[in-house]
């Protein structure tokens, strides 16, 4: 029996297997949960998450298209996983974009108003679209599931919090997605509806969105100097911090933004040299 043994659920945002929506569905397939994956409609991406939940051991994985961005594209998603499951436990929100032209050192000043309404809207209003299609669905119950309820995770950086040159739009759009995740955790958690929402704070990561951050290299290499524990954090910790917010061991926790970086985020002013 593992930590999500009978539960089921969502993961948006696996792009391939160094993305951190790759390591958390890892980590849930491996405590027992049901996972269902969805791919952006464009390119090779069917393909490239195909590929990554393969090797998660997930036979005939549920797989399906969804454009965050697009309302019927989400309708089409959640309506789908209801007629096949009938009941969802949970949701993993692992996605966020910005144009990289505006992801460099000195550049926010210069940020159009498209550029910085799609990083929101991608990064952070998508969160609340999809608890506005996963709720009624949480709300069901079967043999497995007797009580109605849920939870929601998604994915931010330090950048939301503080000023991260090069980060940039992305980092006005990851404090957006952490307040989200606190309205949604306060409207949401009535005991009528009984949904936790909860944001992951991770760190620096090579991921396919990822290299797209001027200074990327900097950021990583920063954090092990500075962090606590002198390193940076793996996506298999940021998998199992995911595994225990969407079980029943956190079920007194919301509205909560965890950091897994090492305790990076609590270094207020950085290491001397010869520390």
């Amino acid at each position: 029996m593992g930590l999500l043994t009978g539960k089921k659920g969502i993961v948006f945002g696996i792009a391939n297997e160094r993305s951190y929506a790759y390591f958390i569905a890892k980590s849930l397939v491996e405590q027992g949960a049901e996972v269902g994956f969805t791919y952006l409609p464009m390119g090779k991406m069917e393909h490239r998450v195909a590929k990554a939940v393969q090797t998660l051991g997930v036979n005939d994985p549920w797989l399906v298209a969804c454009d965050a961005n697009d309302d019927a594209s989400l309708d089409s998603v959640f309506s789908q996983w209801d007629k096949d499951h009938g009941t969802l436990d949970f949701v993993v929100h692992s996605i966020a974009f910005a144009d990289k032209d505006y992801l460099k050192p000195d550049t926010f000043h210069t940020t159009p108003r498209e550029v910085y309404r799609n990083a929101v809207d991608t990064s952070a209003y998508t969160l609340l679209a999809m608890a506005q299609r996963a709720l009624p669905i949480m709300q069901k119950t079967d043999a497995n599931k007797t009580e109605p309820g849920g939870s929601m995770v998604n994915l931010s950086y330090y950048g939301g919090e503080k000023v991260t040159p090069g980060y940039n739009v992305m980092g006005i759009a990851k404090a957006c997605l952490e307040h989200t995740t606190r309205y949604l955790a306060y409207e949401l958690g009535r005991p009528d509806r009984n949904v936790r929402v909860n944001c992951i704070s991770a760190g620096p990561f090579k991921t396919l969105a990822g290299a797209g951050v001027g200074g990327m290299d900097k950021m990583i290499a920063y954090q092990e100097y500075a962090a606590s524990m002198k390193r940076c954090n793996t996506g298999e910790e940021v998998g199992d911090t995911a595994a225990y917010l969407l079980s029943d061991l956190s079920s007194g926790v919301t509205g909560e933004t965890i950091h897994v970086d090492c305790g990076f985020s609590v270094v207020g002013v950085p290491p001397h040299k010869d520390d």
